[in-house]
């Protein structure tokens, strides 16, 4: 049983940090910390952004969590912890990895579920300020570009038929 309760722990977290995410994303990163994420909404050549701070705010408390979680005993600690570095591995590969390309894995990704991430993000980034933007989220994607990624793919699959590919 304890198992179970650390299992589920862990993914209410999970799913509890897309929510903290996005409240940071549009109160904190469009708010009065713009300054540090100001360049990742402008273009650049460098790998590094200062938006990249950002990862401290999610990484302290779980860390935090999982070290005085096993120094004191107190496991449901660890299972948040680990619940918030789970979350911010999937954020990692989901916006650094394959919306953002940073790093060159997973090129060959045609899945409906991340044409509409990357849909998503792609709306956020068209407005380049402070204000005015939309899809704060990372992993929920509203459903209008669920539709529109399902559409792409079913014209792209069209394409391929009248061109004697499939």
């Amino acid at each position: 049983m304890e198992t179970l309760i650390s299992i589920l722990i862990v993914l209410s977290t999970f799913l509890v940090m897309e929510f903290v995410a996005w409240a940071t994303h549009k109160y904190v990163m469009h708010g009065f910390l713009w300054y540090f994420h100001q360049d990742h909404h402008e273009p650049h050549d460098h790998f590094f952004e200062k938006n990249d701070f950002f990862f401290l705010i999610f990484a302290i408390p779980s860390w935090l969590g999982i070290m005085l979680g096993m120094m004191y005993n107190q496991y449901t600690f660890v299972w948040i912890g680990a619940g918030i570095a789970l979350y911010g591995l999937c954020y990692f590969l989901t916006h650094d990895v394959l919306i953002h390309r940073r790093f060159k894995w997973f090129d060959n990704t045609n899945n409906r579920y991340f044409r509409a991430i990357r849909k998503a993000h792609k709306v956020h980034h068209k407005n380049m300020g402070k204000y005015d933007s939309e899809c704060f989220g990372m992993l929920i994607v509203p459903m209008k570009y669920w539709h529109q990624a399902k559409k792409t793919n079913n014209k792209k699959v069209r394409q391929h038929k009248n061109a004697g590919t499939i």
